[in-house]
């Protein structure tokens, strides 16, 4: 029986993606310049990763052993040409500024990794939410990451938001302070590395703390009852 909870802490937490499997950091260190930006590469890898997980668990009793790779890497290009010419039909704008970054999910180590490691030993249902909990966790890390970055290299969230959501999003960026010149160790791919750097050595911290809690014996005071004795 799938235990679904597990799961959700596997993809969020335990086994992100991004944070613990350390896959698909080139996309993720490249396009995080902003908060939009990482949230559009995340729901595209998303998109794919269930697609891909659901397709390769209802053909895993029928593709040879031998050949499964190739096929299962089939299977990724195609829904990640679907979802390319979704953006851009519906996203054009988004779609420039990810630009060969799109086409390169179809190399994400962490969708080929969940298709032979879970995808093709599980039915359907556990396999699209295993690719829905892995690419919620892998979209987390990209929108905190654009965040922190667009933040303080240009003191703004939410810029380009008309990009994913379309004209009702064009005042939605917050402006929490003004510059003259962005922070351009922020901006650049140095700032991406320092950000990735940040994230997964808080990660770390909390797993130790909370390990040492578990791990610390519980110390009971028991009473002595004194007797006298005639």
């Amino acid at each position: 029986m799938t235990d679904f909870r597990d799961l959700s802490l596997q993809g969020l937490w335990k086994n992100n993606p991004a944070l613990v499997q350390l896959l698909g950091l080139c996309p993720l260190l490249a396009v995080t310049a902003t908060f939009i930006n990482g949230l559009g590469l995340g729901l595209a890898t998303m998109l794919v990763l269930i697609g891909s997980n659901v397709t390769v668990s209802l053909v895993r009793n029928v593709v040879r052993n031998e050949i499964r790779i190739p096929v299962f890497v089939m299977i990724i290009a195609a829904f990640v040409t679907i979802v390319q010419l979704l953006m851009n039909a519906y996203t054009y704008d988004l779609y420039l500024a990810l630009g060969i970054f799109i086409p390169l999910i179809v190399t994400n180590c962490a969708i080929i990794g969940r298709a032979e490691a879970f995808a093709s030993k599980n039915g359907p249902l556990a396999s699209a939410y295993d690719g829905l909990m892995m690419g919620l966790g892998f979209t987390a890390v990209l929108v905190i990451l654009g965040g922190m970055r667009e933040i303080l290299g240009a003191g703004t969230l939410l810029a380009g938001a008309d990009r994913l959501f379309g004209p009702i999003a064009a005042n939605w960026t917050i402006t929490l302070f003004n510059t003259e010149t962005p922070f351009l160790l922020a901006i650049l791919p140095p700032g991406a590395f320092l950000g990735m750097g940040l994230l997964i050595a808080i990660k770390n911290s909390i797993d130790a703390k909370l390990a040492a809690k578990q791990t610390s014996p519980a110390v009971k005071a028991e009473r002595v009852r004194v007797t006298a004795e005639s």
